[in-house]
C-alpha cells in the first residue's frame, strides 16, 4: 500500500522532491491532487510504500525543511 508523505504545490516541486527521495533509495510515485484544470493539476501528492513512509518524511524534513 502507498502512503502520501507530502503534497507539493506544483508539478515542478513534486518532481524535485521525487528525485530527492529517489536518490535516497525510496520508491516514489507522484499523483495529481484533485481534478486537473485545463490539463494541469494544482497540487501533487508524493507517495511511498507504507513501510518507508516515516523514513521518507524524516528525509524530507531534514533536506527540505519548510
Amino acid at each position: 500500500m502507498w502512503i502520501v508523505v507530502h503534497i507539493a504545490p506544483n508539478q515542478a516541486m513534486a518532481e524535485l522532491l521525487k528525485n530527492l527521495l529517489t536518490e535516497e533509495g525510496f520508491l516514489v510515485q507522484i499523483r495529481p491532487l484533485g481534478v486537473p484544470h485545463m490539463g494541469a493539476a494544482n497540487q501533487f501528492e508524493l507517495l511511498v510504500p507504507r513501510s518507508e513512509a516515516r523514513e521518507a518524511q524524516e528525509i524530507l524534513m531534514e533536506k527540505w525543511p519548510v
